[in-house]
């Protein structure tokens, strides 16, 4: 079994639970594999991986499989037959980012580790402990109840962090799309507002990545032999860059907002209600002196109901040690854009594109590549098959839910609704501490075992929700 801290778990009562320490082999076992996605050094782990999915499902009684594809596994797995009962899709990722910088890690990023209450490893809230936490409230209810009281479909995929490729094939398949018939998908991969608020998330941002390069010289110049003559890339990036908002903080590119609607008042009012999404406690958690938002709204509703145009890298030049005074060759910038409904992907990237082709000045050369993306997604939270996933949540958690967007996206949920035709519910498990996506990665031990319960209530309030 992969190391624990024995000290802090005595410390916190949590070794004499060996029921519990049983529930959290099952996770270790999945977290130890480094299932990362978008690194080909890996591909045969993430394949591992799927295998470890499959060989679980199998043991409790699904017919699961694993579906080849040209990148990453997809595993399909299905409950035994009930009739007259519906029928519910839990889709999940078991694919994780990079570790990158390991050496940040205060343990080994595939060496789950718990310290004070907290599983730590890459994948651990995003999304390996949810999915586990919705296997494991499947054989809660198997070994309580005899059977589930309903149909269950896993959908787990290998590609979500590199954006989903196989699995938008995959779903486009009539003899898939009928394999995953559904009455409703459930998705986990969401956050939640505090320990014991639970959070409802009804909508999910859309997604389009792109890079923008610069190139002018044919070679690093002298910056004092051609210096003030020749186009300096980097600038002439930062110059083009920094066009694309205005002091309001408002994106400038023209058309960007069309079809973006108005956040309800009944939104405002919910989201004002929500722990630790006020401003001052945004600030708080990022480490921030103070918030830049866009002018007229809250962070909370530019975080949920706003789309948003970032720079997550740039590049070019000398980065090493101390000076190399030249003018660089090139630069290269990667951007994101997190959409709203009522704005399509492809659309954005034409307006970025031509933005950017605008504002280029003719002493350099420009190259716009685009990258995956994805629609953002919206349902009513008010529906019978939201109030049960409500209900479920409240049981568990001893609160009511607050009703949330989500400010992350997830690209194929959007896909996977249109094509189903079916709504999809956000149960999130993910609290703002969990350090997705970073260094520390983890998930409160209380949150899985109280995952394990909401799931596990979940599937029986679902059994007689039409």
């Amino acid at each position: 079994m992969p190391r624990i801290l024995n000290k802090s778990l005595r410390r916190r009562g949590l070794c004499c639970k060996m029921q519990g320490m049983s529930k959290l082999d099952d996770l270790f076992a999945f977290l130890s594999i480094p299932s990362v996605s978008a690194v080909a050094e890996h591909a045969g782990d993430v394949e591992r991986c799927a295998d470890f999915l499959v060989n679980k499902l199998s043991g409790l009684g699904f017919d699961a499989k694993k579906h080849l594809t040209d990148i990453h596994p997809i595993v399909v797995a299905h409950s035994p037959k009930v009739e007259g009962k519906p029928t519910i899709l839990i889709y999940g990722h078991y694919d994780v980012m990079p570790v990158d910088p390991l050496n940040e890690w205060l343990s080994d990023p595939f060496t789950p580790t718990v310290r004070d209450g907290r599983v730590y490893a890459r994948g651990a809230s995003d999304d390996k402990g949810e999915i586990m936490a919705h296997i494991l409230g499947v054989e809660q209810v198997i070994k309580e109840d005899g059977a589930l009281p309903l149909n269950v479909i896993f959908l787990l995929e290998g590609e979500e962090e590199r954006g989903s490729t196989s699995l938008f094939e995959f779903i486009q398949k009539p003899e898939v799309k009928q394999e995953l018939a559904c009455d409703v998908i459930v998705v986990s991969d969401t956050g939640m507002a505090a320990p014991d608020i639970p959070s409802f998330s009804y909508g999910l941002k859309g997604l389009c990545c792109f890079e923008l390069e610069v190139s002018a010289p044919c070679m690093d110049l002298h910056s004092g032999v051609f210096g003030g003559s020749v186009a300096n890339p980097i600038t002439t990036l930062c110059e083009m860059i920094a066009t694309t908002h205005d002091a309001d903080n408002h994106i400038t590119v023209e058309g960007f907002y069309d079809g973006v609607s108005d956040i309800e008042q009944w939104e405002k009012d919910s989201w004002k209600r929500v722990p630790g999404m006020s401003d001052a406690e945004l600030a708080e958690l990022t480490g921030v002196p103070c918030l830049r938002t866009e002018t007229g709204y809250t962070g909370a509703e530019c975080v949920y109901a706003r789309p948003t145009f970032e720079l997550n890298g740039i590049s070019g030049g000398y980065e090493g040690e101390g000076s190399k005074t030249v003018i660089p060759t090139k630069a290269l910038a990667k951007m994101s854009c997190r959409l709203v409904p009522g704005q399509d992907p492809e659309d954005i990237l034409d307006k970025v594109e031509a933005h950017f082709r605008k504002v280029c000045p003719p002493s350099v050369r420009m190259k716009f590549t685009r990258q995956h993306g994805g629609e953002a997604y919206i349902c009513d939270p008010h529906s019978t098959w939201g109030k049960a996933a409500q209900k479920a949540l409240e049981n568990t958690f001893g609160n009511p839910p607050v009703l949330v967007r989500e400010g992350g996206s997830i690209p194929i949920i959007a896909e996977i609704s249109k094509q189903l035709g079916k709504d999809a519910l956000f149960l999130g498990m993910d609290l703002p501490d969990a350090r997705i996506h970073s260094p520390n990665e983890n998930m409160r031990v209380e949150i899985f075992e109280k995952g394990i319960a909401m799931a596990a209530n979940m599937l029986r309030l679902m059994a007689n929700a039409q």
